[in-house]
């Protein structure tokens, strides 16, 4: 996916996963947070990877941080 392809925003819950992701937390740390199983947060920071098109979540905080959404 290209930059020109990319969505302006994700949904609420998305940039709260990005948000814990950038504040470093651990994937165990999210889960826990978010009460959801630490394989469906692996699972959504993936879904949320291919959305973008980045081979990495860093990627996608850096993102989402550079347009003011986190």
């Amino acid at each position: 996916m290209t930059t020109a392809q990319r969505p302006d925003t994700l949904p609420r819950a998305d940039l709260d996963l990005l948000e814990l992701l950038a504040d470093g937390l651990p994937l165990d740390a999210i889960a826990r947070r978010l009460d959801l199983s630490e394989r469906t947060v692996r699972r959504r920071v993936r879904a949320i990877c291919d959305r973008l098109g980045f081979a990495a979540p860093i990627q996608a905080v850096v993102w989402a941080a550079r347009r003011g959404l986190l």
